[in-house]
């Protein structure tokens, strides 16, 4: 086990064994505030796969949603492209935490809970970002996680998946569970099509490999 997945770790088995699957999260960032754990994905810089892809992309006039945000280093990057951003994440101190550190950001840091989102924002996105946030929970909650992201993806809007691997069939003792490929290709369904999913290899380190997929819902009309 890496040691930054540690706390994760044991913060995720204190939460499943009281039967709450997302109990986990703000005890981890509650106790990260504390110096007393680690938050395992807190990096200075976006997640090193959203750089490339947003290379050329111009969101000017167009509202985005980042899916468990945690400190909000992906949301700044899409508010960086000019994208209206939203970044939620299950966590108030997460939140709160965000907001500190980018205390004059344009994005709007919101506590939510993916399982059970706004009703306001089903189809209300032009670009939903999930990184790494899926692959956190538990895999009883893939389907319903799934469908909950792939739900707020406006008409004509994309959705960008971001995600370790895992090879199908293949058991791993989470946090975290990686996305195999299929449970990637479960994004799409209806109106929102797979336009590409790669498996690409971390530029700083080629032997950690990464799922990177982008969506496309139809617009009316198409």
């Amino acid at each position: 086990m890496d040691p930054r997945d540690v706390d994760a770790s044991r913060f995720a088995e204190e939460a499943l064994a009281k039967g709450q699957p997302t109990g986990w999260f703000e005890p981890l960032y509650a106790a990260a505030s504390g110096g007393e754990a680690v938050v395992p994905w807190d990096w200075e810089e976006p997640h090193a796969l959203l750089p490339e892809w947003g290379r050329e992309v111009d969101g000017s006039g167009r509202s985005a949603l980042v899916v468990g945000c945690g400190y909000g280093r992906d949301a700044e990057f899409l508010a960086s492209l000019g994208f209206r951003t939203t970044a939620f994440d299950i966590s108030d101190t997460a939140v709160r935490e965000a907001r500190a550190r980018h205390a004059d950001s344009s994005v709007e840091y919101v506590t939510a809970d993916l399982l059970n989102p706004p009703a306001e924002w089903v189809g209300g996105f032009d670009l939903v970002l999930e990184s790494i946030t899926v692959q956190s929970m538990p895999l009883s909650l893939r389907a319903e996680a799934t469908r909950r992201v792939a739900e707020v993806v406006a008409p004509g809007g994309r959705l960008l998946v971001i995600s370790g691997v895992r090879a199908e069939g293949a058991e791993v003792d989470g946090p975290p569970w990686p996305l195999t490929r299929s449970e990637v290709e479960a994004f799409a369904g209806g109106d929102l099509k797979a336009d590409r999913i790669e498996e690409l290899p971390l530029p700083a380190n080629p032997e950690v490999r990464s799922w990177r997929a982008l969506f496309t819902r139809a617009a009316p009309g198409d």
